[in-house]
């Protein structure tokens, strides 16, 4: 199997998921190609059985690096794709107030707007989000356990597909 991961990380928290991923699947034995969106030509997408997509969160969205990355991304018909968000972890207001649902899923866009991008350029086979406990990080407590949970989907899709 082969993967190939693309990240928009500004503050580092979106490439040490993308290490931590990297990780796991190399001890099972499966290469994975990671690359920086901003240094990567989206019309010219070297092959591989799985891509995943992993943007950071801003403002409720992907960040513009990672939009448009992904609205001009070229894939294979039939690619296979995952999608790893970092988002902002929620937190209470300066009232001690959790915000209502309404408000968060207005302001907690990024994986709606990722499908929204990708769709029709292949087949999702697995989603995932990491908190990040503050703007710049770090990551939040048992986030390495969230990207194992994510690598443990993509190789399973992977292996149901062969």
């Amino acid at each position: 199997m082969n993967v190939v991961y693309y990240h928009a990380s500004r503050f580092g928290n979106g490439a040490a998921v993308a290490a931590r991923f990297a990780d796991i699947m190399a001890a099972r034995g499966i290469t994975v190609d990671v690359r920086r969106m901003r240094d990567s030509d989206p019309k010219n997408v070297p092959a591989a059985d799985v891509y995943v997509f992993s943007a950071p969160g801003f403002m409720g969205k992907p960040r513009r690096t990672a939009r448009s990355f992904v609205r001009r991304v070229r894939l294979q018909p039939g690619a296979r794709y995952a999608i790893l968000t970092t988002e902002a972890a929620v937190k209470p207001d300066k009232n001690g107030q959790m915000p209502d649902p309404e408000k968060l899923e207005r302001w907690q866009q990024v994986m709606p707007i990722m499908r929204k991008l990708l769709e029709g350029k292949g087949v999702e086979v697995a989603e995932g989000t990491v908190k990040v406990t503050d703007l710049k990080g770090p990551l939040e407590d048992g986030w390495e356990e969230k990207v194992r949970a994510f690598a443990d989907e993509v190789s399973s899709a992977q292996a149901s597909a062969a």
